[in-house]
């Protein structure tokens, strides 16, 4: 039996009072459903994984915070890296969903969309208190 099944015996036998095989395998069963459940490919794990980078991340925050869209050489001036990496992070962004890209002529716009922006305003409202 491995370590995790015997901790999950003694758990259910603390919940239950008592313990057997068919308690831990319905419990396993169960665990396997919430993991195909949370763990299925739904793409959260993308937006999550694009702001743990600190560049993406202050684009990503700045664009939600801005007013209006900002070409692209605005946004460099806000991060300190090259002006190659502010392009592959803020195409990282597009391509999570977080940022939308418009191009006028030779410029490129950037905006907050409206998933990044409630991603945002969910973590200000939970971290106010």
């Amino acid at each position: 039996m491995s370590k995790s099944t015997a901790r999950l015996r003694r758990l259910l036998a603390d919940e239950l009072g008592e313990c057997c095989e068919e308690d831990v395998e319905r419990r396993l069963t169960d665990l396997e459903s919430l993991a195909d459940d949370a763990f299925a490919d739904d793409g959260i794990q993308s937006v999550f994984a694009v702001l743990g980078n600190d560049t993406r991340y202050r684009l990503a925050r700045a664009l939600s915070v801005a007013d209006d869209e900002r070409c692209v050489c605005e946004l460099e001036a806000l991060v300190d890296v090259s002006e190659s990496a502010v392009s592959h992070a803020l195409s990282d962004l597009v391509d999570a969903g977080l940022v939308a890209r418009r191009k006028d002529g030779n410029w490129r716009y950037y905006e907050s969309t409206d998933l990044a922006d409630g991603v945002f305003a969910a973590a200000e409202e939970e971290t106010a208190e």
